[in-house]
Order: structure tokens, then C-alpha cells, then sequence
């Protein structure tokens, strides 16, 4: 028997996506300035390409979190 569709918590657990994903952003972005001259071409692009994911995620947590919260008021 499947579980029932529980959505209580979903604002809660997008808002701390989105929390910890800012947090690893913001943690790739001060490694990026603190190690610029110790890291690869390379290192450097595949942080930036994982904080360009990471912004895509922010948004689409957002956009949840706002259907989610318009379906509360209903």
C-alpha cells in the first residue's frame, strides 16, 4: 500500500534546500577567491559550472516553495 501524500512539512524541508545549497555557493565562491592561484584552469571551471547548477536549484526551490504555499491556502 502506497504511502499517503504527506505535504505538510514541504515549505520546511525546500526552505532548507535551499539554506544549504546558498551555504555551498557561498563555500565554493570563498574557495574559489581564498585558492585562486593554487587551483587548475580546470578545478576553477567545474566550481564554477556546480555554482551556476547550484543557482539553477536556489530558483527551482523557490518556485516550489511558492506552489507549495499557494496549495496551503487552498
Amino acid at each position: 500500500m502506497a504511502k499517503p501524500d504527506n505535504r505538510a512539512d514541504n515549505v520546511e524541508k525546500l526552505q532548507d534546500n535551499i539554506q544549504n545549497t546558498i551555504r555551498n555557493f557561498r563555500e565554493g565562491q570563498e574557495y574559489l577567491s581564498e585558492h585562486a592561484d593554487e587551483i587548475t584552469g580546470e578545478e576553477k571551471r567545474q566550481i564554477e559550472e556546480k555554482n551556476a547548477r547550484r543557482l539553477d536549484s536556489i530558483r527551482g526551490f523557490r518556485e516550489e516553495v511558492k506552489d507549495e504555499a499557494a496549495d496551503r491556502q487552498s
